[in-house]
């Protein structure tokens, strides 16, 4: 399916991705259309193995090639000068390229049996949750996609982390699911710009995205638990809120933030499908991966507006 254009929705380590042959325009052009994604937003191609990133690309400079090495397979998007095989469109034009392997068996396996590099951004219709689930991507793209490949719930649970290391200061242009720290092992201090403010450079940077169908609200632990009301449900971190809730959902009990991240966008579709009026959400603390889980969180709050 995938050699001859289709589309194929798998598992990976962080999200479920609708993929297409990276090196087929046509086939990338009906992943927009499927997720009725904006032209401007770049797509992420995929490989099957470290070895395939120079074969593609060409030479790399040498920080993203020790990234490469130590975190691949693995939650890491890097950034590289696009070469000349893919089509513009696969990087809405710009000559960078965001590329990773995922370290999920079943994705590696599809790659590498299709014998092409696959462009593969989250498997939902654009700016919604991602699914973490095989049933996920059904309920969200539905027919749009030939066949979807159930792998279970992925392990990370929320997006891989994307770093431009072309220069010679490594830069964060998102939060993920790699924290901060464990990057500036290889690298030393890193710049962190998780944002766009004109085209992106790299997907998911957007201001408002990741967000569910429900408003969402982010509170900070000051506010009264209570704000909003019998008829929302509520988000916690660890602790159950006081106050009626229509629905809660707890990301970790026991206040395990890697626990948090992989349980992130499942909660919160369950939430979604709850017939909620509002989703209250609470921040995690903003240190290692929790840094990324607020980073979602804030972007699906972007999208609520207070009652006038």
């Amino acid at each position: 399916m995938l050699r001859t254009g289709g589309l194929v929705a798998f598992p990976t380590e962080t999200v479920y991705g609708v993929g297409a042959n990276a090196l087929d325009a046509r086939a990338a052009a009906r992943i927009f259309e499927a997720k009725q994604r904006p032209s401007f937003d770049p797509l992420i191609t995929h490989l099957a193995d470290v070895a395939d990133l120079e074969v593609l690309v060409g030479p790399v400079s040498s920080a993203v090639a020790a990234l490469a090495t130590r975190f691949w397979p693995g939650p890491l998007t890097l950034i590289v000068d696009r070469p000349e095989g893919i089509p513009p469109i696969v990087t809405s034009g710009l000559d960078s390229m965001a590329v990773r392997v995922p370290d999920h068996e079943d994705a590696r396996r599809l790659i590498a049996a299709a014998g092409v590099p696959v462009a593969a951004p989250s498997a939902n219709r654009f700016g919604q949750l991602s699914p973490t689930r095989a049933e996920h991507v059904v309920r969200g793209l539905g027919a749009a996609v030939e066949m979807v490949l159930d792998g279970g719930p992925t392990r990370c649970g929320i997006e891989s982390t994307i770093v431009d290391a072309r220069g010679d200061h490594p830069v964060v242009l998102r939060l993920g699911a790699l924290p901060v720290e464990e990057l500036e092992k290889v690298t030393g201090p890193v710049a962190v710009r998780p944002g766009s403010s004109g085209q992106p450079v790299a997907p998911g940077t957007l201001a408002a995205h990741y967000a569910p169908r429900t408003p969402l609200r982010l509170v900070s632990g000051a506010e009264p638990a209570g704000i909003g009301g019998a008829e929302c449900g509520y988000l916690a971190f660890r602790d159950r809120p006081a106050g009626d809730w229509a629905a809660v959902e707890v990301l970790s009990a026991s206040g395990d933030l890697t626990e948090a991240a992989a349980r992130l966008f499942d909660v919160l579709h369950r939430l979604d499908a709850a017939g909620v009026t509002g989703i209250v959400a609470e921040p995690v603390p903003d240190t290692g991966v929790g840094r990324a889980v607020n980073d979602r969180l804030r972007r699906a709050a972007a999208t609520w507006h207070p009652a006038s």
